[in-house]
């Protein structure tokens, strides 16, 4: 295999968004500490990095780190996050004309509450 292909293979991995599991469908995102819920710890969904950030759409990017971030949460037995920071990195890209500064990865941290279903079904 022509090692140019195997690369752009590698790269195109890190392109997609990182997929949801079962565990983290049942997740959702509320925008205070809900009541009447366990709290269970914090969690960090990140996706993208220097080299395949700039080979990432933005869409894909921030949709990767949600999914990662409920994935977690889904596998601490949670069901609730409430997003405590949504941050998209800027750094030198190898991609794009001449370089340059663009968004290369979106990192999203949260607390993870697993909360009864009377709790989420008032929300």
């Amino acid at each position: 295999m022509n090692r140019y292909l195997l690369v752009a293979l590698l790269f195109c991995g890190g392109c997609a968004a990182t997929s949801i599991k079962p565990s983290g469908e049942k997740v959702r995102f509320m925008q205070s500490d809900p009541k009447g819920c366990k709290y269970l710890g914090e969690v960090t969904g990140n996706q993208g990095n220097l080299l395949t950030g700039g080979f990432t759409s933005n869409a894909n990017m921030e949709t990767g780190a949600r999914n990662e971030l409920k994935n977690k949460a889904g596998d601490m037995g949670g069901n609730v996050v409430v997003l405590l920071t949504n941050r998209a990195g800027s750094t030198g890209s190898l991609s794009g004309s001449g370089g340059g500064m663009e968004q290369t990865n979106v990192t999203l941290s949260g607390t993870v509450f697993n909360c009864p279903d009377s709790v989420l079904s008032a929300q």
